[in-house]
């Protein structure tokens, strides 16, 4: 049985709201934590109680190995959460290689017979659509580039050795399962997905995209942001406003 202190270890409850009628769980990208949603939690903490996952092999993690491939990850996440995940309706955000993570819960919550509301898949093409990539067999320096690329990571903290030496290895294993993640195209959940993409990110194009809808039995949704792969940043008043519409609608009531 899941007990509390594991809840703890893998969902960062920032602002906790346990009259809140509502959930919404966040998963973050490849390398990242869960203070990454520190601010979404403060912005819609009004209106549900906001979890952030924290996978291992970063911050306070950082001593833990990070599983080096989505399935593994999701069991992982799933198992710690599950005892949470029904008692109030609960939707997902996932944020590049989270939306992988949050779709992959999201099956196996409702393989359990639970249901989510939504998922919400930022930042990620299509679970069924994929590239041949290989950042995870670079040289440190080549995954540092990478990071830069996508301007996911405080240029600070980029030259700073030893916090490099703490994260590489967490996002080298990100990088692993993110590249070799295989999706059947017939996965799909019963909740509702709206995939949300920067209009300039170069690991979506707007078709790999609108192809989270066929992992969908529900409605889909496709949102453009102008912005690169973390339009999350300069997009923000607007991605929370939609989250907020949708916790605050009366379907979630259900």
């Amino acid at each position: 049985m899941t007990t509390t202190t594991e809840e703890g270890l893998w969902a960062r409850c920032y602002h906790p709201a346990p009259d809140r009628p509502r959930r919404l769980v966040c998963f973050p990208h490849a390398g990242g934590s869960a203070s990454f949603f520190f601010p979404v939690s403060a912005q819609l903490s009004p209106v549900a109680e906001v979890l952030s996952v924290q996978y291992p092999g970063r911050q306070d993690r950082r001593t833990e190995t990070s599983p080096s491939d989505i399935a593994t990850m999701a069991d992982q996440v799933y198992a710690a959460l599950r005892g949470r995940l029904g008692s109030r309706p609960t939707a997902f955000f996932g944020h590049s290689m989270g939306a992988l993570v949050a779709f992959e819960v999201a099956r196996r919550l409702e393989a359990d017979g639970g249901a989510l509301t939504h998922l919400f898949a930022s930042g990620r093409r299509a679970p069924s659509r994929y590239r041949a990539e290989s950042v995870h067999r670079r040289d440190d320096d080549g995954i540092v580039t990478e990071l830069k690329l996508l301007a996911g990571t405080d240029a600070s903290l980029l030259g700073d050795e030893e916090v490099l030496r703490m994260i590489l290895p967490a996002i080298r294993s990100d990088y692993t399962a993110v590249e070799t993640y295989r999706c059947d195209p017939g996965a799909a959940i019963k909740a509702p997905i709206t995939a949300l993409t920067g209009d300039n990110d170069p690991k979506t194009t707007l078709e790999e995209a609108e192809d989270w809808r066929a992992h969908t039995t529900d409605a889909f949704d496709l949102r453009v942001y102008p912005g690169g792969h973390f339009f999350l940043g300069p997009q923000a008043p607007a991605v929370l406003a939609l989250l907020r519409a949708h916790l605050t609608a009366q379907e979630c009531a259900r």
